[in-house]
């Protein structure tokens, strides 16, 4: 197959590498460079930094709307588009253009978690199951005919990095046995039922900060889809804010005050007290422009004692 590659960051180079291995690739689409980083210089994209690693060619542009684009998309002559994370949506202009039109690689078992941040999402609803469809496009959000699936159990410990990593290898073969079905004429698209659609939107800042008056359930599932990026983080009574990069819950035989600093006789790390008599033990934490430290050493280092309030409850 001739294929167009469109994607950008790291959790579509996994499917980039496998196709390159296997099929002809034009040219990849990737989004521009932006500032990132404490200096904010521009830093181009995983799948770009592929792309020209192994001699392909590679545009970015910040909209495939323009003549000028489709034109360029149309002299390319691709049996496929692939599609896998790429942050721009295809008009019907590009859905039309290669022979075998485009197909997407998506992180949740369509319909459930439509949209961008369908890895977060399952993991903070508290899934058990998760996987990646590979769907024939079309103009609408996530919502074209289901060409092949596959699902994956979600642990107990899996972070969003972890489930990540597997998705992205999930995706990659699966694209791949796709691409043979498509292409030996034995594919049976479905069309995706509306029953159970939801939709993953975008990851907000205000979203990461940690609420003690939620449940311990909930607290533990944010902080594992938000670890390591962009991090749930707590406010506390001293002014300064702390990332919870991984925690334990501990169950206790009595409540103590919601945000009070508890040191366990059986844990070498602090823990901070939650409703249902339940600890949220800081196993490691990120001080405001520190490194990565364990709670053992953030409490040696802070002036905060056992039963201290060191939550701030900035909407109590």
């Amino acid at each position: 197959m001739r294929i167009i590659f469109m994607g950008s960051p790291s959790f579509a180079v996994k499917s980039l590498e496998s196709l390159h291995l296997h099929h002809t690739i034009i040219s990849v689409y990737t989004q521009p460079p932006r500032p990132a980083g404490r200096g904010m210089r521009e830093k181009v994209t995983a799948v770009a930094e592929f792309a020209k690693a192994n001699d392909i060619t590679c545009y970015s542009p910040s909209s495939l709307k323009p003549v000028n684009e489709i034109e360029k998309l149309k002299q390319s002559n691709a049996d496929l588009i692939v599609v896998v994370a790429y942050g721009l949506i295809l008009s019907q202009n590009v859905l039309d253009i290669p022979h075998f039109g485009c197909i997407n690689g998506h992180a949740s078992l369509l319909p459930r978690w439509r949209g961008a941040a369908p890895i977060h999402r399952a993991l903070e609803a508290g899934d058990e199951q998760t996987g990646i469809t590979i769907m024939q496009m079309e103009v609408g959000l996530d919502t074209g005919p289901i060409l092949r699936q596959l699902p994956t159990k979600i642990k107990s410990n899996d972070t969003f990095q972890t489930l990540h990593d597997r998705l992205s290898i999930l995706t990659a073969d699966c694209l791949l046995e796709t691409i043979k079905s498509i292409k030996e004429n034995r594919i049976a698209p479905l069309i995706q039922p509306e029953d159970g659609a939801c939709y993953a939107n975008k990851i907000l800042k205000s979203e990461v900060e940690l609420d003690l008056r939620q449940s311990a359930q909930l607290i533990r599932n944010k902080i594992r889809a938000f670890s390591p990026v962009p991090s749930c983080w707590l406010s506390l009574t001293n002014g300064k804010r702390i990332k919870i990069l991984e925690i334990e819950i501990k169950i206790i035989d009595s409540v103590l005050p919601l945000g009070s600093l508890v040191l366990l006789n059986d844990q070498k790390n602090p823990g901070i007290a939650l409703s249902e008599k339940k600890v949220l033990l800081l196993k490691l934490i990120q001080p405001s422009g520190k490194r990565p430290m364990t709670g053992f050493d953030f409490l040696n280092g802070s002036n905060f004692r056992n039963g201290d309030i060191i939550w701030n409850d900035n909407n109590g």
